[in-house]
């Protein structure tokens, strides 16, 4: 399934993602929270292009993994360093998370803004302490992520909260797609384009650590709750964009996720 978080006027809810012969897609209202109790579909209908998808979800914690694609630990070696013996974990705060569509704000604080387009593993149940082995019973599902990035603050800074803090530097969408394995999750294309343009072309196949051992990891430290997000690192490619260029992070059987980056008013 598809399940997507949107607005139709005043209504903000959730709704399973179909389409029709034609092609036209649609939305179906569901009753309740997809993560927190029993779901039914309400009878509600509305074609996609009718209303408005928002951040899958509302994480209370995003966590991030470094340095999890060999190449890009290279690309980016005179940044962050050399690859570590750990996964390398930093936290964006949820009030970085943004949506499909929503504008990405260039910090005047920066000189040098880049994308980093990422699987991102939404976690379904509260766990801790979740062994490899049973990491597949705590996924919900899988949506599409971008880990915008202040390049230069993280290169002055020496640490990463400020670098990938900012308003709107975490866009999710555009919806979670529950159907797939752990085994299918590991082996998907990750691109991104800036305004139509091939920038990142890479495969989650790459990952240093696996879906299961990120998830083990992550939680042997910290308590994960429903809706909470993982993103699981991005392969080589990364770049700067400029005010006004569109950023596309696609990955294969989940979709598509566009931001375009602006100045604040």
């Amino acid at each position: 399934m598809r399940i997507a978080r949107f607005s139709a006027g005043d209504e903000v809810g959730f709704g399973l993602i179909d389409s029709d012969d034609e092609g036209n897609r649609f939305v179906s209202r569901l009753s309740g929270h997809p993560l927190l109790g029993q779901i039914q579909l309400t009878g509600e209908r509305a074609r996609l292009e009718d209303v408005r998808l928002l951040s899958p979800v509302l994480p209370s914690k995003v966590v991030c993994i470094g340095k999890n694609y060999a190449d890009h630990v290279a690309e980016m070696r005179h940044i962050t360093g050399e690859g570590t013996a750990e996964p390398v974990v930093f936290l964006k705060p949820s009030t970085s998370v943004a949506g499909p569509d929503d504008p990405v704000f260039y910090p005047a604080l920066s000189s040098r803004v880049d994308f980093e387009g990422e699987l991102a593993v939404v976690i379904g149940r509260v766990c801790r302490e979740v062994p490899v082995e049973r990491a597949k019973d705590v996924v919900f599902g899988y949506t599409v992520g971008n880990d915008v990035t202040a390049r230069d603050l993280q290169q002055t800074d020496k640490q990463w909260t400020r670098a990938k803090g900012f308003d709107s530097f975490c866009p999710l969408g555009p919806w979670i797609e529950t159907g797939l394995s752990l085994e299918e999750a590991a082996d998907l294309r990750v691109t991104t384009t800036v305004d139509g343009e091939v920038r990142q072309d890479g495969s989650t196949a790459q990952m240093i650590r696996g879906i299961p051992e990120v998830i083990a990891y992550v939680s042997s430290f910290m308590t994960l709750l429903p809706g909470d997000v993982i993103l699981t690192g991005t392969p080589a490619g990364v770049g700067p964009v400029e005010v006004g260029q569109s950023m596309t992070v696609s990955i294969e059987r989940i979709g598509d996720l566009t931001n375009r980056v602006v100045t604040r008013d």
